[in-house]
């Protein structure tokens, strides 16, 4: 199983004793990666953004099981302006910020070093170079073991792991974006400030790219695939086609619609990142779905 658990409400909506039973029970089952962020949830009222990384930092004190979790952070999101809920006064990448807030993590974590850094969204007023070298110096320090880029396009990743190659600097060797079995209509705006879209160019850079790996958030459309109406983006004829076959597939494996989501995206090599806020629902994903090539053929259908 390779799926990582979003954690964005853990300490805020889910409340600690859930929170850890969620952490717990992923462990048991095989889990080891660990999603959050410097800013989850800040968007909540009275959030700051501390939330989910400090939760997780007693669950892993409490536990005593760092070495089996594989704990993933982000930096450049997290609002410079107490009550600020969007991202306008993000604090972005430069190198201080990038510098300040591995800290941060580390002590809210309560850990030596984290296993996966990611520039959690682009800030285009910050040089490549010093973005690229200040994580960089986070790998050289052992502060951090790889480091990522979370909505980022395709050619500013590119550019920036060719920028750490000249440097002779660890590159991204990860990339985290919004992607699901159901694609919206092409070109369409999505209303979520900051979300980037998997394209077809970025899943050709990925499969081209030995070493970098794609991870990829809203995975299961926020219930989407279940009891919740799907946004209007996905309202166009490939949303019928593939439902239609998501469902026979689903049938003949006797697993639900969500179970062969995530097992389409496993099978690619791709890191579905899958948030719950109940045992009940993690138990769902949990459960070991595959598919032979003939399944996965038949639900590779065009978008």
């Amino acid at each position: 199983m390779t799926i990582a658990l979003g954690t964005i409400p853990f300490g805020t909506t889910v409340d600690e004793e859930t929170s850890f039973a969620i952490l717990d029970r992923f462990v048991e089952g095989g889990g080891t990666l660990v999603d959050t962020a410097n800013n989850y949830p800040f968007w909540l009222s009275g959030a700051t953004g501390d939330e989910s990384e400090a939760t997780i930092g007693r669950w892993l004190a409490s536990r005593r099981n760092r070495d089996q979790v594989v704990v993933s952070t982000k930096c450049g999101g997290r609002p410079t302006v107490p009550g600020d809920l969007t991202l306008d006064s993000a604090e972005g990448l430069s190198a201080r910020v990038i510098r300040d807030a591995a800290e941060g993590s580390l002590r809210r974590l309560g850990v030596d070093h984290i296993d996966v850094y990611w520039a959690h969204i682009e800030d285009r007023s910050v040089p490549l170079e010093e973005s690229v070298g200040a994580f960089g110096d986070l790998v050289t320090s052992g502060k951090v073991r790889e480091i990522g880029a979370s909505n980022h396009a395709t050619w500013r990743l590119e550019r920036a792991r060719s920028l750490a190659a000249a440097q002779g600097r660890t590159p991204y060797t990860h990339v985290q974006l919004r992607h699901s079995y159901l694609r919206p209509r092409p070109g369409v705006r999505l209303p979520e400030g900051g979300h980037v879209q998997v394209s077809e160019e970025t899943l050709d850079y990925v499969r081209s790219e030995p070493g970098l790996t794609l991870w990829v958030y809203s995975s299961l459309l926020s219930g989407a695939y279940t009891s919740k109406p799907l946004p209007e983006t996905y309202d166009h004829p490939g949303t019928a086609r593939r439902l239609a076959v998501l469902d026979e597939v689903a049938g003949e494996l006797g697993a639900t619609r969500n179970q062969v989501v995530l097992a389409w995206l496993q099978a690619q090599g791709i890191v579905p990142i899958v948030g719950v806020s109940s045992l009940a629902q993690l138990e769902e994903l949990l459960a070991d779905v595959k598919l032979d090539d003939d399944l996965r053929a038949r639900l590779d259908l065009p978008a």
